[in-house]
């Protein structure tokens, strides 16, 4: 199956949805350049939603992506909460600040019949997911207004799980991608493998086609993708220089400074393992630290930390996502680095 055939773009570029950093006119800028733009979803209420779905239906006509979560929303637990608070306590002494608690609130949000009320006007063409898949009857009330379903398989189990499921393409997301791991079978990091580990392996083992993802920041990397198997490539670090997206500038500074070539997974900021730039609460509290509450529960206690430390300047208490190569980091126009990734892996057009 061909790329068009697939998911209706020309180039073999998708924007990866880039939760925090980015809305709607990042992923428009994507779509009408030729590649696939993403729209990350999880963290919208549905006013929000709406708002955002309606602003890529009246600038673009292209092909594009909503993406969302499929994790169990858990119980707040006190216990848990105590053990949070009492790791996070110094912290809040040192900035003069009072302890804020576990806020079941908005947050991240699973997809759910609620979210797909709202989707439905809009018919999305292109639906992924992040940690498994939605129920058997949300998934089919997707693929009723004909949307292609993606989701992310960090292992060829995982791979094969999907495909088992239905789903249109799997996303082979290598150990070097930033943000949140979609591992969902599992909660054993041993089992994550790299990019090009990862792809050639599920290539081989699934019938449906495989996007690579993680660490591809350049057309080389693209068209290394595509040489072993992939029928495109994923790419998100690369795009959060862009003037399209809302990366803050704590956050682009720390793109651009070297120590960004220190990644780590940590799960202090949400409580599920994701990548980001090293920082001072990953390297003294210890990035894959338990004492964080189960995702997304852990982010509200930390945000006070962050909005005092950013209002200083600092990234000290940020989520820094960010996969390992920060070498395609370029801050030019979404279009033109979509095109730029495109280069070695397409025929210029006559």
């Amino acid at each position: 199956m061909t790329l068009q055939q697939l998911l209706g773009i020309e180039l073999p570029i998708i924007q990866a949805p880039l939760a925090g950093v980015q809305g709607s006119a990042l992923a428009i800028a994507v779509s009408n350049a030729g590649g696939l733009g993403s729209l990350p979803c999880a963290m919208l209420g549905p006013d929000m939603m709406r708002q955002e779905l309606a602003a890529i239906r009246a600038q673009t006509n292209r092909p594009f992506n909503v993406n969302f979560f499929c994790h169990v929303q858990p119980e707040p637990d006190a216990a848990g909460e105590a053990v949070w608070q009492a790791a996070l306590a110094p912290y809040y002494a040192e900035y003069g600040i009072a302890p804020a608690g576990i806020q079941p609130g908005p947050g991240r949000l699973p997809f759910s019949a609620e979210v797909a009320d709202v989707l439905a006007p809009f018919a999305p063409p292109v639906v992924s997911f992040h940690f498994g898949l939605p129920t058997a009857e949300l998934l089919a009330r997707v693929k009723a207004w004909g949307a292609k379903v993606v989701s992310s398989a960090t292992t060829v189990e995982e791979g094969l799980w999907l495909q088992s499921q239905g789903v249109d393409a799997v996303i082979a997301q290598g150990l070097e991608a930033g943000g949140h791991r979609g591992i969902f079978l599992s909660d054993d990091l041993t089992t994550q493998m790299g990019t090009f580990a990862l792809l050639p392996q599920l290539v081989r083992a699934l019938n449906v086609p495989v996007i690579a993802a993680g660490g591809i920041a350049d057309a080389k990397g693209v068209a290394a993708a595509l040489s072993l198997g992939a029928v495109a490539a994923q790419v998100g670090t690369a795009y959060m220089l862009c003037p399209e997206a809302t990366t803050s500038a704590i956050h682009r500074a720390a793109l651009q400074d070297p120590s960004a070539r220190h990644t780590a997974l940590t799960r202090l900021f949400t409580g599920r393992p994701a990548r980001g730039i090293a920082n001072r609460v990953m390297r003294e509290l210890g990035p894959m630290s338990t004492v964080a509450p189960q995702f997304p529960l852990a982010t509200s206690a930390i945000a006070p930390l962050r909005a005092k430390a950013e209002a200083l300047g600092l990234g000290d208490f940020s989520p820094l996502w960010s996969g390992q190569n920060v070498s395609g980091c370029k801050a030019i126009p979404a279009a033109r680095l979509t095109r730029e990734l495109a280069g070695l892996a397409v025929e210029p057009h006559p």
